[in-house]
């Protein structure tokens, strides 16, 4: 089962919520100060921008910037609620359904009124997390027409364009652009597409502004790996990944492998990394999803990132011309490298395609096996070479799964670990 933790300062209620183990109902979310802020859409979007709340699902985009775009693209644009989890070492928008679903909608309602939007959607392909954000919706009705729309679950299903795809009555596949979902999205109006998280947070801005910059700057993370078992908590900015490598129980990872399979791989120099959307971009890596994988000292980061890579070459949407070969190239080349069989020539043909493929497919999957392959070179050029004619006796083990289980948190309480220091 994996763990849930607040690592945030002491006394501080975030989105994880003050009884993280309890599917929370209308009534408890009510007594805790939901649904009732006072603070008027514009106050409210100016409190986001000045926080610099940014996007928790990926990308990391400006949530002031996003909201401004959708307000003012035109008549009637709608909101989007995306808990959609393609990355496999993630499981915070899932728990945050399951366990918190007000609070999303809560934040879902306030997006509507910033941009004006007249309906909204909940985006999600988990069952049990569909289940309870109904129930909740049926719970307290929200103030505008909200539909739950469930998707099979895929990398590429959560891509922006994929969801008004699939919400359009289309498959969960991704389509070139321009025009992004903010020009023109589902039934071609303007479409804020939000992660749940993102959501959550703005809610908790709504709710109290004084804390917004807190709110602002902690975050959730999925932390795995290294043999002990997961761990979804909130930390602020500034924590190193050290010591989320010892809350977790990997207290001395041989390396890391950031933003589920899209950050890369990073060696165990960088553990004294301050968390931060700037300083992990500075480092050439990123936060993401907060998807975190720790290796543990006996780990192969080679065999590591073979799997990565074949994962993604199996979830290919395979309707790019360059993405099938490329991901299906990059898993070839970094498997033989696992069996001693490399052929002639693969750190420079790796080197190539690491640097050549991103940028030309319709979603992130291309650019995550370029970039895993790039970071495996430049982080463990020594272990690549070693790879190159001898089999690894390490690359011979089972790489541990690569997916996160989801906690249950209806029920019965979630057991919660001693908490970690954490520097803010």
């Amino acid at each position: 089962m994996t763990r849930i933790d607040s690592l945030i300062l002491r006394g501080t209620v975030g989105v994880l919520g003050a009884a993280p183990g309890v599917s929370e109902d209308a009534e408890a979310y009510d007594a805790v100060g939901g649904y009732r802020a006072t603070t008027a859409a514009a106050e409210l979007l100016a409190g986001i921008d000045a926080a610099g709340l940014r996007g928790r699902g990926g990308a990391g985009y400006l949530t002031a910037a996003k909201l401004r775009a959708v307000r003012d693209a035109g008549d009637r644009p709608v909101v989007v609620a995306n808990g959609e989890e393609g990355e496999p070492g993630s499981v915070k928008d899932r728990w945050l359904l399951r366990a918190r679903p007000h609070l999303v909608l809560d934040g879902l309602l306030r997006a509507a009124e910033i941009t004006g939007a007249r309906r909204g959607y909940v985006y999600l392909s988990d069952a049990a997390a569909g289940e309870r954000v109904r129930r909740a919706l049926a719970e307290r009705p929200p103030r505008l027409p909200v539909e739950v729309v469930e998707t099979r679950h895929a990398y590429v299903a959560g891509e922006e364009s994929a969801v008004v795809r699939r919400i359009n009555g289309g498959p969960a596949l991704p389509t070139t652009t321009p025009p992004r979902p903010h020009e023109e999205g589902i039934d071609g109006a303007p479409t804020l597409v939000a992660n749940v998280e993102t959501l959550a947070r703005v809610a908790l801005i709504a709710a109290r502004p004084e804390g917004r910059r807190h709110t602002a700057r902690s975050t959730l993370v999925t932390l795995a790996g290294g043999g002990a078992d997961p761990l979804l908590a909130e930390v602020p900015y500034g924590c190193t990944l050290r010591s989320l490598a010892r809350a977790q129980g990997t207290p001395e990872p041989a390396g890391v492998l950031m933003d589920g399979l899209f950050g890369g791989l990073i060696g165990p120099h960088f553990l004294d990394l301050a968390l931060g959307p700037d300083t992990l971009a500075a480092a050439g890596t990123a936060l993401g999803c907060g998807a975190i994988r720790f290796l543990a000292p006996e780990e192969c980061p080679v065999s590591l990132a073979s799997a990565a890579v074949a994962h993604l070459a199996a979830e290919s949407a395979r309707q790019c011309g360059s993405c099938v070969p490329g991901t299906g190239s990059i898993r070839d080349d970094v498997g033989s490298l696992t069996t001693g069989t490399a052929a002639p020539g693969l750190v420079s043909r790796l080197h190539r395609r690491a640097t050549a493929l991103p940028g030309h497919g319709a979603c992130g999957l291309l650019d995550a096996a370029a970039r895993t392959a790039g970071s495996l070179l430049r982080a463990f050029p020594h272990l690549v070479r070693s790879h190159l004619n001898d089999p690894c006796p390490a690359c011979a083990a089972p790489v541990g799964p690569l997916t996160v289980a989801v906690p249950r948190v209806a029920g019965r309480p979630v057991p919660h670990p001693r908490s970690a220091a954490c520097p803010g």
